[in-house]
């Protein structure tokens, strides 16, 4: 079993997204300084209980979350720290506890990766779509490893970037075969004709 520090969010993130926070909290700090110093990461995991916050009491976490890896970071005009982290390894989360100052830690399984999987053809119109959204990004694609042949990394990226419930992202994030994601995600896409 393996160990990692927790940062419950109001959000899902998926593999190969990216995550922007601005650090304030002396756990959090500390925590993301170990993570560059030693190369590690962090476990994100959507808070599913309506009661909790992410700065204070924390109840219910989904059963399922994604390692961060910080990419990229800069003091903020307000003195803050941010960050850009990408996601990694998707785990399960067996149990958690709670050190003195207030970090939370997750013993963990890892789930299996799907190998890659080709885009089909009658898909090939939301990867279009895709490349448009996230011309859009600009600067901030840079930190993309962007494969839009690949079935996964297309599905993942649709899934964050479209205006999904937070539950309904966490079932994507969950579904573990990306050809199943791209039918779950396609009728939710109108694609714009072909350019010419």
């Amino acid at each position: 079993m393996n160990e990692l520090p927790l940062f419950p969010l109001r959000t899902v993130l998926f593999p190969g997204g990216l995550l922007p926070l601005r650090i304030f909290e002396p756990r959090y700090v500390d925590m993301v300084g170990r993570c560059m110093r030693e190369g590690g990461e962090f476990g994100v995991l959507l808070i599913t209980d309506a009661a909790s916050t992410e700065t204070g009491a924390l109840g219910a976490l989904a059963a399922i979350g994604t390692t961060a890896r910080v990419v990229d970071f800069n003091a903020l005009p307000d003195g803050l720290l941010g960050l850009m982290c990408r996601g990694a390894r998707r785990f399960r989360l067996l149990s958690r506890r709670t050190q003195e100052d207030g970090l939370h830690l997750g013993t963990v399984e890892w789930l299996a990766e799907h190998p890659p999987s080709p885009l089909q053809p009658q898909h090939a119109a939301l990867a279009r779509v895709l490349r448009r959204v996230l011309e859009e990004l600009g600067d901030t694609a840079r930190h993309l490893d962007a494969d839009f042949g690949d079935a996964g990394w297309v599905s993942w990226r649709l899934a964050e970037f479209l205006p999904l419930e937070r539950s309904a992202q966490q079932q994507l994030l969950e579904l573990e075969d990306p050809q199943a994601r791209m039918r779950a995600l396609a009728p939710l896409i109108e694609v714009p004709p072909e350019d010419g």
